[in-house]
């Protein structure tokens, strides 16, 4: 009977292995680091968070008043309060599976390697590589947009940049499921970098209301649907996501202030606070559930927390040279990093991944294998230590007992009383392994040659390992390189100085800063989570000093890790400050030679439709002549508004003139809501629209659906001032024309100052309340056409 149901096991894992595609023929091909391209070749589309002015946005504004803009108001304290809610129960989810996978993983090994070292090798490599085969199984089969870390994707998104996929629901279950088997599979890679897209993904799905393609939404969330609302929320998600990582809510904050996003506001902060907040108490409430011993082998790990505020109080300033030494070093080696990891990511990228998922199957299975080997066989190398003798302040066991977590790990001693000090680092979880390396009095646990042995082969095993198909974060593994040389080198001090009050531990902490800012070269936010985790305030100017420093040393070789990475994938960030060359250079020369293309203010259906299937461009000038028959720009209609026009088909007009706006009530043919693009959609396509041939021959009146104020430059400007411009406004067009012949006014701070009057639905300039005075007194003859504005001009002047 068993053979049977071996027999049986067998014919389902062939069935299932021969169902994976060899190649990637469906409408998603995603190259090796997870971006999926769309259907038409396209991998990247530009978001739209400028507020498009045009006559639905305008209507709709004025018939809000002061109770629904409160609605509103609190709607978004309400998204801010679920998300903070459900990145930490996500959180909690992960946590509590990985450390559990891993608890059944060590028990296991540990009660078989008693008995036979060859069985236990084989189940420990065994559970590591079912996980992973899960995990990329998943990824590769049914969440694409899950690979990676997400963060490079997800700043690209804050930045401007719609990468198709990465928002979406099986994303989302993709990257909690992904993470969990990567993860507990032993992979050298963390779980933080995915929280921060699992964060971004919960608070996107909550602002579109759900998924509308698995039948889980609500039209009651569905408030804020354009991309500078979810934009915020999306900022949210991500500051929530480092939150429920590491148990740091202001180093979260800090994190989606300096690193992810491009465009930030004060009122955004407040809510991007209380959604860190509220991801810390959930965070604290299931460990606190967790310590009464109901979540199994979780204890109260896996929740980072390295507590060493009973290690090193002070330092002398002959210890400043070595822990500045530990900056250069975590400089020199996170820049290799990054080198190393976009050089293979690149090559996987050109030449193993384009075989297929098969290919990347193989891959991440064979990575688990050998990880497998050498976590579980390098200890066999090193000969057992003798306990030291034991500190009752400590708290700290020796040997720990079996399948437990702690240092001093007894693995195939000969003496129930020695451990093994390189597995003491290689069979626990990383969390729990990072907590060994920072603890405290315990000088003598590790030796020289163990923690040099693990920082090579840990080190090439993370960038073999990084830009597989799973979700792979690098914090982590980060610490865990940058803690392993930092105790090496507090190892030195201590013998060099022969100081009583030196802490191995406090090297690690700074090792694992330095790494970490050699690296991704963040520096504040950085900061705040070392100490929040660490909970050690005083370490904190030495913090400073070493991330500086790594950072310094890290710049003068390559740019941050998120940066190549984001380059790597084709995602067109604009980083914070223009190219140098850009001061040379005008606003006319970066338009190119390319023709604009520009419709009439009235233009007729097969005209629209020959443009829009002709190019791929997003966006239209409109013109308008004069009476003198001079030519005006009138405004700027976007692609995704001209195919809701031919798809609704109620905008269509039989006369080329343009429309009389009192012949009907245009307020209600749109809505503001209907031009709004779906999150991670590329939304309508002109090839989904059905014309006959009577409405191709009709026209469209482009006045009320078009910006009439769009951003304007000079053709002459520097391009250093257009990219700040375009950067600092989160624009997606900007119209460059020849130099205005005059000027209609000038705009100084004090006519920026609005004061309320008596009358609630009045506002007026404060320069202006006080001119009017004066100007009440005699007749004015100013041209009404100048007053104005443009979009009423069009509009009334086509009776």
């Amino acid at each position: 009977m068993l053979s049977n149901h071996f027999q049986n096991g067998v014919e389902t894992v062939r069935h299932a292995w021969s169902r994976i595609p060899n190649s990637e023929e469906s409408q998603f091909v995603d190259d090796a680091v997870g971006l999926v391209r769309k259907s038409d070749g396209s991998s990247v589309e530009s978001l739209d968070y400028e507020v498009i002015e045009n006559f639905a946005y305008r209507e709709e504004q004025a018939r809000r008043g002061k109770l629904y803009v409160s609605y509103l108001l609190v709607v978004k304290w309400l998204f801010a309060l679920l998300i903070g809610i459900g990145t930490g129960l996500a959180a909690v989810f992960i946590n509590l599976s990985v450390e559990n996978f891993a608890g059944w993983k060590f028990s296991l090994t540990f009660s078989i390697i008693q008995k036979s070292y060859i069985a236990g090798f084989l189940l420990y490599a065994l559970i590591n590589l079912v996980l992973v085969f899960s995990s990329v199984y998943i990824v590769t089969q049914f969440a694409p947009a899950a690979a990676g870390s997400g963060i490079p994707e997800i700043k690209g998104y804050l930045n401007g940049v719609d990468i198709h996929g990465i928002l979406l629901l099986r994303t989302l279950i993709g990257k909690i499921f992904g993470s969990i088997g990567s993860v507990g599979g032993g992979l050298a890679l963390g779980k933080e970098g995915p929280l921060v897209h699992t964060g971004a993904c919960i608070a996107s799905l909550l602002g579109q209301g759900g998924s509308t393609k698995y039948h889980i939404n609500s039209r009651w969330f569905q408030v804020f649907r354009s991309d500078r609302d979810r934009r915020d929320l999306v900022t949210c998600g991500c500051a929530a996501g480092v939150a429920a990582a590491f148990r740091a809510p202001v180093g979260g904050v800090l994190f989606a202030l300096e690193e992810v996003t491009s465009w930030w506001r004060s009122q955004l902060m407040w809510r991007v606070f209380f959604t860190s907040a509220i991801v810390a108490v959930v965070v604290r409430t299931a460990m606190g559930w967790c310590k009464n011993g109901n979540c199994g082998h979780f204890g109260s790990g896996g929740f980072i927390i390295w507590d060493i505020s009973d290690g090193q109080e002070d330092y002398s300033f002959a210890e400043l040279l070595p822990m500045a030494i530990i900056g250069v070093i975590g400089g020199l080696l996170g820049a290799l990093f990054n080198q190393l990891t976009l050089y293979i990511s690149s090559w996987r990228r050109n030449h193993l991944h384009k075989k297929g998922s098969r290919v990347k199957i193989i891959e991440a299975c064979l990575v688990s294998l050998l990880t497998s080997i050498i976590s579980f066989c390098l200890p066999l190398l090193r000969e057992c230590s003798p306990c030291p003798e034991s500190d009752p302040t400590s708290g700290i066991e020796c040997p720990r007992p079996p399948g437990m977590y702690g240092n001093y790990v007894n693995f195939f001693c000969s003496s129930d009383k020695e451990y093994n000090d390189l597995a003491t680092i290689f069979f626990n979880t990383q969390d729990d392994a990072i907590r060994n390396l920072f603890s405290a009095k315990t000088i003598h646990e590790y030796s020289s040659q163990s923690l040099l042995t693990f920082l090579v082969m840990f080190y090439t095993l993370a960038v073999l390992t990084f830009g597989t198909a799973v979700p792979a974060g690098q914090f982590v593994p980060g610490i865990m390189i940058g803690s392993t040389y930092g105790r090496l080198v507090g190892m030195f001090v201590v013998k060099y100085y022969k100081k009583l009050n030196i802490e191995e531990g406090t090297y690690a902490l700074l090792g694992a800063a330095s790494f970490l800012g050699g690296s991704m070269r963040m520096t504040v936010s950085l900061c705040v989570i070392m100490v929040e985790i660490t909970n050690n305030l005083k370490l904190l100017p030495l913090i400073m000093l070493v991330l500086l420093i790594s950072k310094a040393v890290g710049d003068a070789f390559n740019e941050g890790l998120y940066e190549e990475q984001a380059r790597l994938r084709g995602i067109p960030l604009l980083e914070s400050r223009p190219k140098y060359e850009m001061r040379n250079m005008t606003a006319k020369e970066a338009c190119g030679s390319g023709r604009v293309i520009s419709l009439p203010r009235v233009v007729k259906v097969s005209d629209v439709v020959s443009i829009l299937r002709s190019n791929k461009h997003n966006g239209f000038p409109v013109i308008d002549h004069t009476r003198s028959g001079e030519s005006l720009v009138i405004g700027l209609v976007l692609r995704s508004h001209l195919l809701v026009i031919l798809q609704s088909k109620v905008d269509f007009q039989h006369s080329p003139l343009p429309s009389d706006p009192r012949g009907g009530d245009r307020s209600i043919r749109h809505d503001s809501h209907e031009f709004a693009k779906p999150v991670s959609s590329k939304g309508i396509c002109i090839d989904d629209i059905h014309l006959s041939p009577d409405d191709l021959e009709m026209y469209i009146d482009l006045a009320p659906f078009l910006n009439p104020s769009p951003y304007i430059v000079p053709e002459d400007m520097s391009l250093t001032k257009v990219y700040n411009l375009f950067r600092q406004l989160g624009l997606r067009h900007l119209f460059v024309v020849p130099r205005p012949s005059r000027v209609l006014g000038l705009i100084t701070r004090k006519d920026l100052m609005i004061e309320d009057t008596e009358n609630v639905n009045t506002l007026e300039l404060q320069s202006t309340s006080v001119r009017n005075r004066h100007h009440n007194k005699r007749p004015t003859t100013r041209n009404s056409d100048v007053e104005r504005p443009l979009l009423n001009g069009l509009l009334v002047g086509s009776e």
